[in-house]
């Protein structure tokens, strides 16, 4: 088994990590380190063992509090961390993902942009709209990161679930970068579900630029 983990730039704006957790995020699993699984394994041993055990935990679905990982980890570093609430984001503990940053912030570890990431994959599977937009003004203004396109992304991702296509649109109309596929496609899906033609063309024509040699795009408009 394939357990996955990222060692990123400690000041969030290393694209490139952001971009192999983000990965994890969308299918699912997190980035590439293979360990043999043990239930029996030294968590008092350093952070990666105790890391190892905890993605391993998560992975599998194991239901063991994340507090026992933790208070058998010697060093809880940025990357402990960051697996954890992410880990937990991913499987739906959203609240336990939110949780688990606030003792982050409380022991002192500074976010970066791989944390945050977590949060706001935490909001978009809670729905809790107004949180997750508090959480991304935080991670610009109070902590100095630059947002990459998958935090973005999941911005997108939590708008539309309240219904507020249009500020998804204008969120996304004011990213500094261009958007890719997925946000073009979850755009699309969302006007599709609150039955928006006006906005679901807008989203089309978008689409289809950012893939013009699709096909499949042209019959994205309603369902057949």
């Amino acid at each position: 088994m394939a357990l996955k983990v990222y060692h990123g730039d400690p000041k969030g704006n290393d694209s490139a990590a952001v971009k192999a957790y983000d990965a994890g995020v969308r299918e699912a699993s997190l980035i590439t380190y293979s360990i043999p699984f043990s239930i029996t394994a030294d968590l008092t041993a350093d952070t990666g063992g105790g890391q190892g055990l905890a993605i391993g935990v998560l992975n599998l679905a194991i239901v063991i509090p994340q507090s026992q990982v933790f208070q058998g980890m010697k060093t809880k570093d940025l990357i402990s961390w960051n697996t954890l609430i992410g880990g937990l984001a991913m499987h739906g503990r959203g609240v336990d993902a939110l949780n688990l940053f606030i003792r982050m912030k409380n022991a002192g570890q500074k976010p970066d942009g791989i944390t945050f990431l977590g949060i706001l994959c935490a909001c978009t599977h809670m729905g809790p709209v107004e949180d997750g937009l508090a959480y991304f003004q935080s991670m610009v203004h109070d902590n100095s990161i630059v947002p990459q396109i998958e935090h973005y992304g999941c911005m997108v991702d939590l708008l539309p679930r309240a219904g507020r296509l249009e500020q998804a649109m204008d969120f996304v109309s004011k990213m500094p970068m261009e958007p890719d596929v997925v946000i073009g496609a979850g755009l699309l899906g969302a006007c599709r579900t609150h039955k928006n033609v006006e906005l679901a063309e807008v989203a089309l024509q978008r689409l289809i630029e950012l893939e013009p040699k699709n096909p499949a795009n042209y019959g994205k408009m309603w369902p057949g």
